[in-house]
């Protein structure tokens, strides 16, 4: 099992920052445009326990990508969990968590828990380039955070 943590403060409420995040649209604006990320499904204006969202996405060196994940878990305005149901990983699951960090500032931890497939090779993989694609993919949603939030 592999675990990465990103942390950000952010100048914006957090009311403010949870209605972006629980517009599943929104997503588009996080994900770095070399994934041609591309939301499959019909989005709902707002997230909901069990939303299943379908996603196509191409990972360099590793082919195009059909994604499901299904939103669990939500408190409202502090707390939403994305688990993946079809998609590259053996495991996929994200937390996603909001709280106060001072006078109109939210702190954002996404904590991701995940394991490849392939056993031994996955893990080979994980150190070659997946580790390192998942930190890239983390900053870049940092960066853009910081550009709609400054």
């Amino acid at each position: 099992m592999h675990f990465l943590e990103k942390e950000i403060i952010l100048n914006v409420s957090q009311e403010k920052l949870w209605d972006f995040m629980a517009t599943p649209a929104n997503l588009n604006e996080l994900t770095p445009p070399e994934l041609y990320f591309q939301i499959v499904s019909d989005l709902p204006d707002r997230m909901y326990n069990g939303l299943m969202i379908e996603y196509r996405i191409r990972i360099p060196l590793f082919g195009n990508w059909r994604w499901l994940t299904e939103i669990k878990h939500i408190r409202d305005g502090e707390y939403f969990v994305d688990e993946q149901r079809i998609g590259p990983y053996r495991l996929w699951h994200h937390q996603h968590l909001l709280e106060p960090a001072g006078e109109k500032q939210t702190r954002m931890i996404d904590r991701v828990s995940y394991r490849l497939p392939f056993g031994p090779f996955g893990l080979l993989v994980h150190e070659l380039r997946v580790k390192q694609m998942l930190e890239e993919i983390f900053d870049y949603r940092s960066k853009r955070l910081q550009e709609l939030f400054s």
